[in-house]
């Protein structure tokens, strides 16, 4: 820890040293391989407009990887912000090009990550992860679910950037909403940035490699099974707050063949909702989330 009468320094925590960018390319960046390309810079306002404004430019290749030690002004879904300290979490944006997919299946590529960052933190930190739909990634802290994660996709150029945003290190004091959590408060045997990152993004590579080979198929491929199996949101009454201010209340039944989530209501109808704020409201392992 910083001692007590060191001059302030927002970047002098000695629990969170920096990211190694020479290592981080040495053991990501190789023939044949899906990662074309990685940066870390100190601080931006976001991972996600700055990488998407690069591939709108033409300026980015598939497998681009842009990294920040602090993000100022993070965005999440429905423009909400992700703010973070210095170097407590994980960061980054990625940018895919499917090509050939049919467009219509690239939906399912947030959804991919969402898999692809909780099997990757699951086998690095030791955390059991779950997956809320659509982009969001839980721990269990003292029995309370908790947000430690959210995911971002959109297109841009010829491709799509998806982010992600990962809490590694906050303390409690430091969470910004009761509902936050992160991997050292839900008892991470590792939370070495590096270590996370480069299990993420190889995990990411896998399943993106499996989509692709099933010309973007989710079934096919064994995503939609994943993310099914990795759902939390799955068997539980959930409301699902809708675009314009609608609401469905219902029971979360499958993830259908585009990704959406398939409510069972009690007029016996299945309704996909494929955009949406969801609220669990039973069957929680600690209530309302």
């Amino acid at each position: 820890m910083t001692p007590p009468d060191a001059p302030h320094n927002r970047w002098s925590d000695l629990d969170r040293p920096p990211l190694n960018v020479t290592a981080l390319r040495r053991g990501l960046l190789r023939p044949g391989t899906l990662w074309t390309s990685l940066e870390v810079v100190e601080s931006t306002g976001s991972t996600n407009t700055d990488l998407a404004g690069r591939a709108r430019g033409g300026a980015a290749a598939e497998g681009t990887v842009l990294v920040a030690e602090e993000q100022t002004a993070g965005r999440g879904r429905l423009e909400r912000t992700w703010t973070a300290p210095p170097r407590s979490g994980l960061f980054f944006s990625v940018h895919l090009e499917p090509g050939d997919i049919p467009v219509e299946r690239w939906g399912w590529v947030p959804l991919l990550a969402g898999v692809a960052a909780a099997t990757g933190l699951a086998k690095s930190a030791g955390v059991d992860m779950s997956l809320k739909w659509p982009n969001d990634l839980l721990v269990t802290i003292e029995g309370q679910e908790r947000k430690t994660g959210g995911i971002l996709g959109e297109f841009a150029g010829d491709g799509i950037v998806v982010g992600l945003g990962i809490n590694v290190s906050l303390r409690a004091d430091e969470l910004p909403a009761p509902t936050a959590g992160s991997l050292a408060l839900a008892g991470a045997v590792s939370t070495d940035r590096e270590t996370l990152l480069r299990a993420v993004l190889r995990s990411l590579e896998d399943w993106y490699g499996r989509w692709k080979a099933a010309d973007g198929d989710a079934a096919a491929s064994g995503l939609q099974a994943a993310y099914a199996a990795g759902c939390a949101t799955l068997d539980r009454t959930v409301r699902a707050e809708l675009p314009g201010g609608a609401s469905l209340v219902g029971e979360a039944v499958a993830i259908d063949g585009d990704g959406r989530l398939v409510l069972s209501t009690e007029d016996g109808l299945q309704r996909p909702v494929s955009a949406g704020d969801i609220v669990h409201l039973r069957g929680a392992a600690g209530g309302l989330t």
